[in-house]
């Protein structure tokens, strides 16, 4: 398979191949006041484990959700059953928020099967299609980590690319935001944007739950200025949308991609960042 998506029907189809798992990696914004793992456990597609990505994370830092050692994560994935060389689903209970948050977890740490649901949960509940409630616990499994460097960048990388222009940088989050008329959600957070960045907001490359089509896509990133065969740092609040942008951008056409894993929770409180509004 080439596409990063399976669809309902061959899930469904395939729930019972040994080689198979399905991962839950809903996620919300705080001021959506639901609880993720409280829902999975309500219910959740049959044999699905919960990925934490607050928990399955760089714990010794204060941003959110950072990407974690490829020891700990091994570590981590390994305990819910997850081997390096599985066919592994990611889906979440909005459509497409959190899961690509996941599945380019899961690939920049070496998995080479790894997909996400189209739809997500909603479609799944929607065709009626069952749900199981409680934790799911599989065998101890092994994954083999094998890190991707090209996947991810830090501050320092992204900071002298802000100032020579080298490498385009796009930020995933609200127009609001970017322009500095709206206050971050987080406290302690200036108002503003990277230099030299490009603003696409999320909202604008979903619906219904689902990624738009590709002849889309590229009309609208042609539009906002961005050269596809050029390469591109995604950013966003704290990381999970920036992996939205880039996985669009991937779709329409874009070869090198890589995510500011910080992005503006790191770079809105950095001493040394400059901001632009």
């Amino acid at each position: 398979m080439t596409s990063p998506f399976v669809t309902t029907a061959w899930l469904a189809d395939h729930l019972s191949d040994p080689g198979l798992v399905v991962v839950d990696a809903s996620w919300h914004l705080p001021n959506t006041a639901r609880n993720a793992q409280a829902e999975y456990l309500a219910g959740h597609i049959p044999g699905a484990v919960f990925f934490d990505i607050d928990g399955i994370a760089d714990t010794a830092t204060n941003l959110p959700h950072m990407l974690p050692a490829p020891a700990d994560f091994a570590r981590a994935v390994g305990a819910l059953g997850i081997a390096d060389d599985m066919t592994i689903v990611v889906y979440d209970e909005v459509g497409l928020f959190s899961a690509p948050r996941a599945w380019w977890t899961f690939r920049a740490f070496g998995a080479s099967k790894v997909f996400m649901l189209e739809g997500g949960g909603p479609k799944w509940r929607s065709e009626r299609r069952h749900i199981e409630a409680g934790l799911v616990r599989r065998n101890r499994a092994v994954f083999q980590p094998r890190f991707n460097t090209h996947a991810v960048v830090g501050f320092d990388t992204v900071r002298d690319h802000a100032q020579n222009s080298s490498r385009q940088i796009v930020d995933a989050r609200p127009a609001p935001r970017f322009h500095g008329e709206a206050p971050e959600p987080r406290a302690g957070l200036r108002s503003g944007h990277i230099p030299n960045s490009t603003n696409v907001p999320v909202s604008l490359l979903t619906e219904q739950g689902r990624l738009k089509p590709v002849d889309q896509l590229q009309t609208l990133f042609a539009d906002r200025g961005i050269d596809l065969t050029q390469p591109i740092i995604t950013s966003c609040g704290s990381g999970i949308t920036a992996v939205t942008l880039a996985l669009a951008l991937e779709q329409a056409g874009a070869r090198d991609v890589a995510v500011y894993d910080g992005s503006w929770a790191e770079w809105g409180a950095h001493k040394d960042a400059e901001v632009e509004s």
